[in-house]
């Protein structure tokens, strides 16, 4: 019986991105899952979104969540020394060393566990070292790598993917690092659980309102 087609996209710009790692990993144990960093401010660009870090007050909540649930995860996370910051040089870093888990890794390492910089190519010299990447800037200035990344984030647009990290199986996207990912295991080892009536229900669900713009 083929296997349900999983992606994840993901942008180390998030510290959600980063706590939901250790679980993709342990899935890609059990299923084929298809890695794509994509660029998360261009997909709000193209919907039109103000993201999280963006609005004063949501962003320190973001902030004190994410580190929260680190701790009560267990999982070490120090935030860089600026955020938001331009993930541009770690996406490409990631895409140049072929986006294994090795690589995203490497760099979620360097970015959140241990709170480096990763804003620029400069600052993420040690990792494309350890990744084996001898002249960095031309690695990420290459064509195929900026091309790939534009597929990434192509492809997220085309799953309806409006946030990160987002989990996709089949064509249904699930955003989100906690109950979203287990509702995504839990569609992975049984799609019928979308299927049930009020599953089936909420994909026509009238609108009863909407804002004026």
């Amino acid at each position: 019986m083929p296997t349900t087609p999983v992606a994840w996209y993901f942008d180390f710009v998030s510290p959600f991105a980063y706590l939901q790692w250790p679980k993709v990993r342990a899935l890609m144990a059990r299923e084929p899952v298809t890695l794509r960093p994509i660029l998360f401010a261009g997909v709000l660009d193209h919907l039109g979104l103000t993201g999280p870090a963006e609005i004063p007050a949501k962003r320190l909540f973001t902030y004190r969540i994410a580190q929260w649930r680190a701790g009560r995860e267990g999982v070490p996370l120090r935030f860089p020394p600026a955020h938001p910051f331009n993930p541009l040089a770690a996406l490409r870093l990631c895409i140049a060393a072929g986006t294994t888990p090795d690589a995203v890794d490497a760099l979620f390492d360097w970015i959140w566990r241990d709170g480096n910089a990763g804003d620029s190519i400069e600052a993420l010299a040690p990792v494309a070292q350890r990744l084996g990447i001898d002249d960095p800037a031309a690695a990420i200035a290459d064509p195929a790598v900026k091309a790939q990344l534009k597929a990434n984030y192509e492809a997220a647009l085309a799953a309806q993917v409006f946030g990160v990290p987002t989990l996709t199986v089949g064509g249904d996207a699930f955003w989100g690092s906690d109950a979203a990912h287990e509702l995504a295991e839990a569609v992975i080892a049984d799609p019928g659980v979308l299927e049930t009536p009020e599953m089936r229900r909420l994909r026509d669900l009238p609108v009863g309102a909407r804002r004026r713009g």
